[in-house]
Formats: C-alpha cells, structure tokens, sequence
C-alpha cells in the first residue's frame, strides 16, 4: 500500500511537471512584421495564442523590453524585413524566468510606446501590436502668405497591418484606396490655390486620431477619407459619401469640453481669450457649436457635390450623402467627408478599383466636387477669394449676414455689388462677392 502511495505520488509529480512545461511554452511567437511610417512604426508579433505580458523600457541605450509569458519563439529574429529608421533591431534576451519569452526592441531615440493584444481576425491571428511614436510629428509650418491655399487633407483608409476589405480575389482596401488618394492628391496640387496633404504616403497605419491631427496641424480647410465599402454578399455595389452624424457630433463637442488644454488648439485666439474667463466652459461650448455647425453645413454641401460628380463616372450605391459616427471624422473643427468608393466585396467593382482608368474617374469626380464648391465659397485670404467676380449661390438657410460673414464683407457692400433693394434671397438666387 505505502508503495502504491509512493508510485501515485510520484506520477501525479511527473504530471504535474509536465503541465507546468507545456503551459511555460503552450504559447509560440510565429511572426514578426515591422511597418514603418516616417515618424512612427508599428511592430506586430503573430502568436499561436492570446498573449500574456508586461513591458518596460530601459535607457543608455534606448531599448523596450517585451516579456512574453509561456511562450517559445519560432521565428529567425535576425532575418525580419525592417525598415524602420526608429527602430535599430528586435533580438531575444535572456528572459526572468524559466518559459518566459524576452524579446528586446532596440531603439534609436527614445520613444512613446503603445501596446496592445488583438484577436484573431481574417487573415491574420492572434497579435500583439507594439505602436512606436518618435512624438515629434507636427509639420513645420511655414510663414503665413497675403493670399493662402486652400488646403485638402487626403486620408487613405487601413493601413499597414491593417489591409481594410479584401475582395473576392484578394485585393486589399488599403492598397487601391492609397492609389486613388494619391490621384486625387495630384489633382488637388495641380489646381491653382489649392494644395493636398496625404496624412499616410505609403504602407504603413496611422492612428484615426492622428489623422485628424495631421489635418489640423496643416490647417486644413477639408478632410477627405478614401475608401472602399464591403458586405457579406457580394451583390450591393456602388459608391457613397458619408459625413458625421448629429449624434457622433454632439458626443464629440462633449470629449472636446472635456479637455481644456484643446480649446485653444480648436478656437484659435478665442481659445486662448475664454481660458483666462470664469465661464470658460460656457463659451467653450457656444464656440465649439458654431464651429461644428459650419463645419458639417460645409462637409454636407461638398458632399453633395462630390456626389453628384462620381455619379456620372460610376453606379451609386446611395444617392444622397448619409450620416454616420465614422472616427476618422469626428473633428468638430474641419470639414470631413469619407467617400466610399465602390464595393469591394463586388467582384464587378474589384475588378473595376484595380483599374488605373477606373481609379482615375473616381479621383477626377472627388476633386470636381471639391474645387466647385471652394470656387463657390473660397476661405477668406485664399488665392480663390482674391480672384475676380467670385460667385455665391444661395443655399437654403443662408441669409445675407450669414454670407456677408462668412466672405468677411460688410451687408451693405454685398447689397450694392448685387443692387438688391431688400434684404430677401431666394435659393438658388447667385450673388457676386466683392473683394474683403
């Protein structure tokens, strides 16, 4: 009986031991993909599972350290495409403990690093992504001139890591929605007095908040975002433009009422003004409605206009602009819209994105719709406004002191360049704006 005992014991010790081994390396690090952006890189590593593990950083020389917990490494660290100008190499460490995987990234500076476990999700598996950001991302800005362009922000979707839709044979979102913001990004900066800036150039993802800051600190007058829509099946077809919805907006003001320190980013030299009064919140909230208010009238008129236009290169899927709580245009202070360009999932319209044809339609629509209604309604200082026999044509809603505010003019001015003996407007009606 005490030798049975014993032979119980020491097998459940031989079990015990086992489970123990297999947990410490149940998990397996099977890929490394570096995406490089020209201020920031996201690293993913592709698991076997979802990942268990802490980081830490260390300095003289910069490095983040990466333990990963019951893991074992697959992967021939030192063969990783990487074409980062951040990052110098990622190699293994001795780890802290027995069936713990130490990965260290070695860095040229410091950097702000960001980590996070994703779920599985077609084609990829379990990752933890590791977003690296040198933080010193702001354009420089140069001197103010008399007379500015309008400028255009041009957002390619996805990204990177993130390839959007695929379609049916495989064709990745992120790619053609790239080539189509970089068509329209030509045609922008061919237009006199206008000028594109692309908030990603190549392969890499950028954060949706970053993209409106990449706006923003351009001043942009308008955000666009490329993509390309998607379903379960593959019979919906056609294209769409999307703007910000009433609700997302109201949400929005809120988060921004939030954050003080974003006021004066937001109003300008108003925000600096109200910051120094004691009912900063109040004011805060009266400007950041009327600066939301402008901002989706405009985004809601160029997309109609952009609309209008892409129906005459390619089916509509919706044929009126729709609402709704897109991230990317979320900004209560810049005009956003998001145009989806066609249904990838089609295989009629897959076939048709790839197209370099194609893709230029779709660009030449966008930009006509953009250029009509800056040529309409060109942004004080700008070489539009300053051109001859500027046009207006009255939309609903719109009285003469609204318009006289917007153009920056006097009522009684805009009454005699138009010879108006009342202050009614009709819809429609087009008035001639005299120079500010």
């Amino acid at each position: 009986m005490i030798i049975n005992n014993n032979i119980f014991k020491l097998v459940l010790l031989l079990l015990t031991f086992g489970a123990s081994f297999f947990a410490q390396s149940a998990n397996k690090l099977e890929g490394v993909r570096v995406w490089a952006a020209p201020e920031s890189t996201r690293i993913v590593f592709d698991l076997s599972q979802s990942p268990n593990y802490t980081h830490f950083t260390l300095t003289n020389p910069y490095r983040l350290v990466v333990d990963l917990k019951n893991s074992s490494n697959k992967v021939n660290l030192s063969k990783i495409a990487n074409n980062s100008k951040l990052v110098k190499k990622i190699r293994k460490s001795s780890p802290p403990e027995k069936g713990t995987l130490r990965i260290v990234i070695d860095l040229v500076k410091p950097l702000k690093a960001s980590l996070f476990a994703l779920p599985p999700t077609a084609p990829y598996g379990n990752r933890l992504v590791v977003d690296l950001d040198s933080g010193s991302s702001k354009p420089t800005r140069k001197p103010v001139r008399a007379l500015r362009d309008v400028i255009v922000a041009i957002d390619a979707g996805h990204g990177g890591d993130d390839p959007g839709s695929i379609g049916p044979t495989g064709m990745y979102e992120k790619k053609v929605v790239l080539q189509i913001a970089q068509k329209v990004a030509q045609k922008i900066n061919a237009t006199p007095g206008m000028k594109a800036v692309m908030t990603r150039t190549g392969d890499y993802f950028v954060n949706l908040n970053r993209r409106s800051e990449i706006a923003r600190n351009s001043k942009a007058d308008l955000l666009i975002s490329i993509h390309a829509d998607a379903f379960t099946s593959p019979q919906p077809r056609g294209a769409s433009v999307w703007v910000l919805s009433m609700r997302r907006a109201n949400s929005e003001i809120g988060r921004w009422l939030e954050q003080k320190e974003k006021h004066s980013e937001l109003l300008g030299g108003a925000g600096e003004i109200i910051q120094n009064t004691d009912n900063e919140q109040y004011l805060a909230m009266t400007l950041l409605d009327m600066s939301m208010d402008r901002s989706m009238a405009i985004s809601h008129n160029i997309a109609g206009d952009v609309l209008s236009n892409l129906g005459k290169v390619t089916k509509l899927h919706k044929y009126k602009p729709e609402s709704a709580s897109f991230a990317v245009l979320k900004s209560p202070d810049i005009p956003s819209i998001l145009v989806e360009t066609g249904f990838i999932s089609n295989h009629r319209e897959e076939r048709l994105l790839s197209q370099r044809e194609h893709q230029n339609n779709i660009a030449k629509a966008v930009h006509k719709g953009v250029v009509k209604y800056f040529a309409a309604n060109p942004p004080v200082n700008s070489l539009l406004a300053s051109k001859s026999n500027t046009k207006h044509k009255v939309r609903s809603g719109e009285s003469l002191s609204v318009i006289a505010h917007r153009y920056q003019i006097t009522i009684s001015g805009l009454k005699k360049a138009n010879k108006l003996k009342s202050d009614t407007l009709r819809i429609g009606q087009t008035l001639v704006i005299p120079r500010a």
